[in-house]
């Protein structure tokens, strides 16, 4: 890209805005559940890796070439020596379980094990080395069109800082787990353009929709994962479509959902009234908004809505993890 001077949306007359990736949605989704009990992926242990911490046998991690991650087992559960692999980056011990993971200088993905014998039980962080946010020119990664961030400032809090880095999702990586019952390619932007396609995604948005998941499968609905609607929107896109300049989606900490069994586009028909509409959405609505009061969701807190059918798009939950509960 070196010599390229170009404006995202104005000098190549903008890319144009697709209302669904239908193909990428059946890719990226797992099988319906059967009647058998949902399986939740907990493992028998907990890692904490940054700022998260994770009881799923498989996570997605997101850092920039050259991050150090620290990663150990949270004080509280009594164990054997586990053990650290990773086929790439530096791995320094700093402790009973407890190590500091160096990641490569190269963007890429590749996976942490994480072996408990004792347990006879192991975790995979899936981890994808980003591709910093220096390489980002006119609003562009490799032909790929992400626009501009709202300018960093001193009265700015810093959940809306730019990223520091853009996940690359390729035709090869689409698939990979962040999560038991989610991939990444269920969260790219869903406006056009070829491979490689770039995006944001926190972790602790990927560890609440497990929850959301794994209460909602409680309440008596079998479900295998959720549709993702709308996940990361990038700069370009949010503008596109007239969204508020500092929505969540853009720093990938939302998600706009619904259960969709038989993979149609559009919710299914929770209270099998024989109408797809706002009282589907309120279902799920309800389950996650009581989540609220539980210990174990107290670090997803953030914002909750439910949206009504249009000419446009079907009923759908909006989530988000901005760290202070809003409902509309």
């Amino acid at each position: 890209m070196t010599g390229r001077v170009r404006n995202c949306i104005g000098s190549r007359g903008g890319l144009f805005i697709a209302l669904t990736l239908l193909a990428v949605s059946i890719l990226c989704a797992p099988s319906a559940v059967s009647a058998s009990d949902f399986d939740s992926g907990r493992a028998a242990f907990r890692v904490k890796f940054g700022d998260e911490v994770t009881p799923y046998r498989v996570t997605g991690a997101f850092v920039v070439p050259g991050e150090k991650l620290n990663i150990g087992i949270p004080a509280g559960k009594t164990l054997g020596l586990c053990h650290l692999d990773a086929g790439m980056g530096r791995i320094e011990e700093r402790g009973r379980n407890k190590w500091i993971w160096e990641a490569p200088l190269e963007p890429g993905d590749l996976s942490i094990v994480i072996r408990c014998p004792e347990l006879a039980d192991s975790m995979v962080l899936n981890v994808f080395v980003m591709v910093p946010l220096d390489n980002l020119e006119s609003g562009y990664l490799n032909d790929y069109c992400i626009g501009e961030y709202p300018s960093a400032s001193h009265n700015v809090l810093p959940v809306y800082a730019p990223p520091k880095g853009f996940i690359e999702v390729t035709e090869k990586n689409f698939r990979r787990e962040v999560s038991p019952h989610f991939r990444i390619g269920q969260f790219i932007c869903k406006q056009t353009g070829d491979y490689p396609k770039y995006l944001v995604l926190r972790e602790r948005l990927i560890l609440k929709l497990e929850l959301v998941l794994e209460n909602f499968n409680a309440a008596g609905y079998r479900y295998d994962t959720f549709h993702i609607m709308s996940g990361y929107r990038t700069p370009h896109y949010n503008k596109a479509i007239g969204n508020v300049k500092h929505s969540r989606h853009l720093w990938g900490g939302a998600a706009d959902i619904y259960p969709d069994n038989d993979l149609d586009g559009m919710m299914d028909d929770l209270n099998h009234d024989g109408r797809i509409d706002y009282r589907d959405a309120e279902i799920l609505y309800e389950i996650i908004d009581r989540m609220g009061g539980t210990p174990a969701h107290k670090p997803f807190l953030g914002g909750l809505a439910r949206y009504k059918k249009t000419s446009s798009h079907g009923p759908f939950v909006h989530v988000d993890v901005r760290g202070t509960k809003a409902r509309w």
